[in-house]
């Protein structure tokens, strides 16, 4: 099942759980607009070259459009308008006045010089510059995208409208951007972990993770539960795997990767199959790659006690069911790795007041959040008899419908 259909089932049954009126639920779950355009830029030897943009812009009942704007060769409609749903649900799962967007680009960023990067992103923030904006729709980072990226929208845009920080998020902090950004994605995975665990008695110091993903979220999630204690005993990316029983030093293996660009044959553990990591004994497993990992032919074999999904769609729907009778703990992505776009509206209210935090507020102020959806969704839990997912869902939907209605939705 493709993410368009699972977030639209998912959806659909959160719909149900809350009695939404049939002309409602048909609304929140089209687009508000969705954009497509053509991007034609000089290559540096002088050929012209073409690729498709798209940004899915699906709700703004309850405030701007928020979402992130990836360059990937998979960037596809169907993609990009489930992300872009599922950002509106986390938004409002985090309770920050955004709605969601999503966009991107389909190229494949590590074929492309800096400066043909560059003039793709100037064109491409040529073609939407007048359908987003600070009160419209928000921009970030993304897979394939970075802080310089968002710097070249950030400019380009200035020039049609004049000086304006608050457009995109994930900045240089010379730009405006927020102190604590880099590393919320993956410490909001870990607040919200904490709270999780602490449902059960149980704390970060001293489990096992097994880490899916080393990139930006993975890795920062990894820093940070060895800071509190715990072990992550194995970890994968694109280049290999690595195990280590008595757990992995972090630090190290993020130079060794640094140094030779990859994970394997890291001197603190013994390389591994990558296919064998998400069955991996742990007790708690976070997927923080790609969507669709964990899928019906590997579920039944997953030893995790709780899975942290610090991906966006990591569960397929029949990995789900297989899991949850298998009495899996599941903290589903709408929540689990929001503190990325938590801190990305902290960094909005800063350039939108002139006035910037220091990282010990941001990351207080992320705890704080994180903490407060986490005993939101669990309320309606309780509420609605239902799992954590559908606690999330049911929580964001909610708060959209009735954002929705209370605008005016049926004049």
């Amino acid at each position: 099942m493709n993410a368009l259909a699972a977030t639209s089932r998912n959806f659909r049954n959160a719909a149900r759980i809350l009695g939404l009126d049939a002309k409602i639920e048909k609304s929140l779950l089209i687009p508000f607009r969705e954009i497509k355009v053509e991007c034609t830029i000089p290559k540096d030897d002088g050929s012209l070259v073409s690729y498709v943009g798209f940004r899915v812009q699906h709700d703004n009942a309850r405030g701007p459009m928020k979402g992130g704007i990836r360059y990937h060769p998979e960037v596809d409609p169907d993609e990009v308008n489930a992300l872009a749903q599922l950002m509106t649900w986390k938004t409002a799962v985090a309770d920050i006045p955004y709605g969601g967007a999503k966009g991107g680009i389909g190229c494949t960023p590590r074929e492309l010089s800096k400066s043909e990067l560059e003039r793709l992103t100037r064109v491409f923030t040529q073609k939407i510059h007048d359908l987003i904006g600070t009160h419209t729709d928000v921009p970030a980072p993304d897979m394939g995208t970075n802080a310089q990226t968002m710097a070249w929208i950030l400019d380009e845009y200035s020039k049609f409208h004049g000086h304006s920080p608050a457009v995109v998020t994930g900045k240089p902090i010379d730009l405006g951007g927020s102190l604590g950004r880099e590393a919320a994605t993956g410490r909001g995975v870990v607040f919200g972990t904490e709270a999780l665990l602490a449902e059960y008695g149980k704390s970060v110091k001293d489990l096992t993770f097994v880490i899916q993903g080393f990139g930006n979220v993975g890795s920062w999630a990894a820093r940070l539960i060895q800071e509190r204690g715990g072990k992550v005993i194995a970890v994968s990316d694109i280049t290999g795997a690595i195990k280590n029983p008595n757990g992995i030093d972090i630090t190290e293996l993020i130079k060794h990767k640094e140094s030779t660009g990859s994970l394997l044959n890291f001197g603190g553990g013994d390389n591994m199959d990558p296919n064998e990591l998400l069955v991996h004994e742990c007790d708690v497993l976070i997927p923080s790659a790609l969507g669709g990992v964990l899928n019906r032919e590997n579920a039944s074999s997953v030893k995790a006690k709780f899975i942290v999904e610090a991906a966006n769609h990591p569960t397929d729907p029949e990995a789900d069911e297989i899991l949850s009778k298998k009495g899996v703990i599941i903290l589903p992505d709408i929540y689990a790795n929001a503190g990325g776009v938590t801190v990305s509206y902290f960094e909005w209210v800063q350039n939108i007041q002139g006035f910037m935090w220091d990282e010990e507020k941001v990351n207080n102020e992320l705890q704080r959040y994180m903490t407060r959806a986490f005993h939101n969704i669990k309320n309606m839990c309780k509420t609605h008899e239902c799992n954590l997912r559908m606690g999330a869902f049911t929580l964001g939907v909610n708060r959209v419908a009735r954002a929705t209605v209370l605008r005016g939705w049926e004049a």
